[in-house]
């Protein structure tokens, strides 16, 4: 069973909330063929502090949803670093909690949904999947409402 560890940095998250983003981590990672003894980070944050992320990271001065740090994406020159005895490191997910309430408002649905959605979002980019040209966002966005529906978290 993937591992997942929560760093809540708002201090506000409900346990709810946790519960629902592991389950649907989970969920996914069975869906993905994720080796189960993979880990997975997942930060909550607010705006302040993913706009720091983003501009730092991404160079884009300004608050986003989820932001993705992928261990198994190699840079170039880089040397693949997998050993048996050491569980899957899939990465970090950063959710800004604050946007995720504003989307869920903006959206008309629920925060459940909202937090969900990033939360998987986030994971299916650890995966690799991305979204930088049409086709591949085409792939994702479909890859991520199958999962969300199959799972049960359904926009309102």
């Amino acid at each position: 069973m993937i591992q997942i560890d929560f760093q809540d940095e708002t201090n506000s998250v409900d346990e709810a909330y946790v519960d629902l983003i592991q389950r649907i981590i989970r969920f996914a990672g069975d869906k993905e063929g994720v080796q189960p003894d993979a880990e997975v980070s997942i930060s909550f944050v607010d705006n302040n502090e993913i706009q720091e992320i983003n501009r730092n990271y991404r160079q884009k001065d300004q608050p986003t949803d989820v932001i993705s740090f992928a261990m198994q994406e190699e840079g170039e020159g880089e040397t693949k670093i997998l050993s048996e005895d050491l569980p899957l490191m899939l990465g970090d997910i950063v959710i800004s909690l604050d946007k995720a309430k504003e989307q869920a408002e903006d959206y008309g649905h629920s925060l459940d949904r909202e937090l969900g959605f990033l939360a998987l979002h986030g994971f299916l980019h650890l995966l690799g999947y991305d979204h930088e040209n049409e086709e591949e966002e085409k792939a994702m966005f479909n890859r991520q409402e199958e999962i969300l529906h199959e799972f049960g978290l359904e926009r309102a």
